[in-house]
């Protein structure tokens, strides 16, 4: 029996099971693998066959952890990795060389722009940004060296969305690498592949987890470019620990109930803040002031767990608003199951200027909450006093 649905498959795709039965996947805490034989030893590193050699290479417990992630969103395999970032940055370096040139959005998480603007930059890797909300202009920015179109949505923090279906024809006129972060998103909300995406990244840190337990990464696409990352993994060793992939793997299997509720509490609280005095905008994209609300609706079975405002009377003010919460966690994570909150300007997208911040929406008024799995009512309460604090 071949299970249709989303849910389904995250449960029931599991490692095979062991001489001794167990029915929940067992932890492989080993850094190699045994052969019978030296035949065998010698025909596995020549590539024959199908037995495992070193964890940094293979796992049980990682390769479930993709295997899932893959049936979740469409991908032929993947590879799994330390963090998130170390996903991002595997997902460009295993093909970009010297002379390449890179198409971004400019709407990108803070360590994304430090990788394309402070690090491929030494080996003579350029790069572009465009307007994430104007795929239209896009063309003018390619050039005869563009290897790769780089675009996170929504974004973070400003949840700005790109048009998945234009992007990914755009990618295919200009015969580029197209290479989506989904991690807001998760592939419950959104799959890239089917609108053309040809690499996906995610940081199971985040909404995978959903606990604020682990770290890791994991990038999934079509067979071709993914043996390319795992040759360039390999022997770089950027590999995810078995432990975290069990981790990732059980999580897993309640990421659709999770983001129901991430969702749902996320909608009542952007509704709740757009009607509060103290706030002059709230951003999240299935709010119908959201800009982009009918793309969001097209392109995201729901609006994620996270929303962005902007407090009236900018540093000051948002920084007294955080002082304020009692309930609320202040921390730059996301994704997890406890409510977060943070001041991008000054966390998450520090290291950005001021210029560059204020061209993607981030201003010094700006707040991103993570809306947790706690009842929504102590949420809104303990938002709402620390806005009247």
């Amino acid at each position: 029996m071949n299970p249709k649905h989303f849910e389904t498959n995250a449960i029931r795709q599991q490692t095979d099971r062991t001489q001794y039965s167990e029915h929940s996947t067992p932890l492989f805490l080993t850094s190699s693998f045994t052969f019978p034989d030296g035949e065998t030893m010698r025909d596995t590193f020549a590539g024959q066959g199908d037995k495992l050699i070193y964890s940094r290479y293979s796992n049980p417990n990682t390769d479930e952890f993709i295997r899932k992630v893959c049936q979740m969103e469409g991908a032929e395999a993947g590879f799994a990795t330390a963090s998130g970032m170390a996903a991002v940055f595997a997902s460009m370096a295993a093909f970009l060389k010297s002379g390449d040139h890179v198409l971004s959005s400019r709407a990108v998480f803070g360590s994304t722009h430090q990788i394309l603007t402070q690090i491929l930059n030494r080996w003579g890797i350029t790069y572009s940004y465009v307007d994430p909300e104007d795929v239209n202009r896009w063309h003018e920015q390619v050039q005869e060296n563009t290897k790769m179109l780089i675009v996170e949505t929504p974004s973070n923090p400003g949840l700005t969305l790109v048009d998945l279906e234009k992007a990914g024809q755009f990618a295919k006129a200009h015969k580029l690498i197209f290479n989506i972060d989904n991690c807001f998103a998760t592939p419950y909300l959104q799959q890239p592949i089917r609108y053309g995406a040809d690499l996906v990244v995610h940081s199971g840190t985040k909404w995978m987890d959903g606990q604020g337990r682990i770290l890791g990464g994991v990038i999934v696409g079509n067979q071709q470019l993914i043996d390319e990352i795992t040759f360039f993994c390999r022997h770089t060793g950027p590999a995810m620990a078995p432990f975290n992939a069990w981790i990732l793997s059980k999580s897993l299997e309640t990421l659709h109930i999770r983001m129901d509720r991430h969702c749902n509490n996320a909608l009542q609280m952007a509704i709740f803040l757009e009607q509060h005095e103290s706030i002059a905008q709230v951003r999240y994209p299935h709010l119908p002031s959201h800009p982009q609300y009918d793309l969001a609706k097209k392109q995201m079975k729901l609006g994620g767990g996270l929303v962005s405002f902007e407090v009236k009377g900018g540093a000051d003010a948002a920084m007294h608003f955080l002082n304020g919460l009692a309930l609320c966690s202040l921390t730059s994570n996301l994704g997890d199951s406890r409510t977060i909150c943070t001041h991008p300007a000054s966390t998450t997208h520090s290291k950005l200027s001021e210029e560059e911040r204020l061209a993607v929406g981030i201003n010094q008024g700006l707040v991103r909450i993570s809306v947790g799995l706690e009842n929504i009512e102590d949420l809104k309460m303990d938002v709402g006093n620390a806005l009247n604090y």
